[in-house]
């Protein structure tokens, strides 16, 4: 619950409560600030899983793969096998994935699947960027082969809960959703509305973001946007500046519902982390940028420290960074009754967490013993700025006696407390942060 986005008798609710909680005996605690750790989830950078070390710490990897690897006959899909391979690499051991698909990949062999070329689709070779082939993206075999390899990449993919977030990909040079130097290549609008609409019907339930407001791109208020030469053209005063064409398409406010992220002008790291620093920062704030990568600063080994804390601070600044100031809640709970904690603390980062990972309180008894229960929290709600939020749980199945009252946000994936308050508090081995002593009675 935030006061600032809430209708007033909410806000009328947190006031009732807390002159109750004046009124009979409660526990109330102040929480001193303190730096969370820096593979926080879904945040941060999203490095290659094959471009060598990882010298940093990270949460998320990001996975290139063609269509033509994923579909080599028609209705055949390969995702398993995709799986098993490159999600399975060292690097990607535990982490969140970021992927793309595409078809044509500059240098690389062709991702268009060969079926759909024997469909009589055509294609362009061409020079530019080291050589390669565009096919025809309007060919109404490509228009229905495109929503229907849509339709199961969402049918595999829109409720696993190790994926991150899923770039559009699939139309233009790199799936970049362009086709430079010659425009005439690329997509018309009915197609890219065609990618659009079925990706969004695909994955109701994941993140989506596209290279560019272009084509049918320009219009969902709903979609996130990735910048691939952050920070160098991200407001470099051109009007094809990526955060310029955001505001023209009126899609510069997305980040408050879906994510902002992108790539480093590859092998670029040391001038926009040490000599253009200050560019670099104000560009991941102004864009309210979440992650960055596959190409990132995580991937260059140096012991330069200016480096390393530059890599440090940008790190806590992009997405959310969520601080708990003062907690409250009554110190005997009757069991049955519900179990409410009032919270004032503060998204110290430029932009929300985009999902709805259950958020639990956990009370842990003498013994070591856990007894979690679900909150009503929608921690979305928490977007860059002070909260005010009253968490409140059901205590039915919270047996009476003595406990600590520990919270946690619980990654999907793992079933554990993963994402951290930047709060100074006791850390329980298994990743829940404990506020202070509470008892259930009968």
């Amino acid at each position: 619950m935030n006061c600032r986005s809430t209708l007033p008798k909410l806000c009328l609710l947190l006031l009732c409560f807390t002159l109750t909680l004046e009124a009979q005996e409660s526990v109330k605690g102040n929480l001193l600030p303190q730096k969370a750790p820096y593979d926080q989830p879904l945040k941060g950078w999203a490095p290659y899983t094959t471009a060598g070390k990882i010298n940093q710490p990270y949460s998320m990897v990001f996975l290139y793969k063609s269509w033509k690897e994923l579909e080599p006959q028609e209705g055949n899909y390969k995702f398993e096998q995709w799986e098993q391979t490159d999600w399975q690499h060292p690097n990607a051991d535990g982490k969140h994935i970021i992927f793309r698909i595409y078809m044509d990949y500059p240098t690389k062999e062709s991702g268009i699947p060969d079926w759909l070329l024997r469909k009589g689709v055509q294609t362009t070779p061409y020079k530019q960027h080291g050589g390669g082939i565009t096919p025809n993206y309007n060919h109404p075999e490509m228009r229905k082969a495109l929503a229907k390899f849509i339709a199961a990449l969402g049918s595999r993919y829109n409720t696993n809960p190790r994926v991150a977030f899923i770039q559009l990909g699939l139309l233009g040079h790199w799936g970049e959703w362009h086709t430079y130097p010659q425009p005439e290549l690329f997509a018309d609008n009915m197609t890219t509305k065609i990618v659009v609409d079925a990706y969004r019907k695909a994955f109701p339930d994941k993140m989506l973001m596209a290279r560019y407001p272009r084509g049918y791109a320009a219009v969902p208020k709903w979609l996130g946007f990735h910048d691939d030469m952050f920070p160098a053209d991200t407001q470099n005063g051109e009007d094809w500046a990526f955060l310029t064409k955001l505001k023209v398409s009126g899609q510069d406010k997305n980040w408050a519902i879906a994510p902002i992220g992108g790539e480093m002008e590859p092998f670029q790291a040391e001038k926009w982390m040490l000599h253009e620093y200050g560019v670099t920062l104000k560009n991941l704030l102004d864009g309210h940028f979440s992650w960055v990568g596959p190409y990132c600063p995580a991937l260059v080994e140096t012991d330069d420290s200016g480096f390393i804390g530059n890599s440090e601070e940008l790190i806590r600044r992009m997405g959310y960074d969520f601080r708990i100031l003062t907690y409250q809640h009554y110190k005997v709970v009757k069991k049955g009754d519900p179990l409410q904690l009032y919270l004032i603390g503060a998204n110290h980062g430029v932009a929300p967490f985009y999902y709805r990972w259950p958020v639990q309180l956990a009370l842990i008894d003498v013994d070591g013993n856990i007894v979690t229960t679900e909150t009503d929290l929608d921690i979305r709600r928490w977007r860059p700025g002070e909260f005010r939020t009253l968490l409140t749980a059901p205590t039915q199945n919270i047996p009476p006696g003595l406990y600590r009252l520990a919270i946690g946000v619980i990654d999907p994936w793992t079933k554990k407390p993963r994402l951290q308050f930047s709060s100074k508090m006791e850390l329980h081995k298994d990743g829940w942060q404990i506020f202070s002593g509470i008892e259930i009675t009968n």
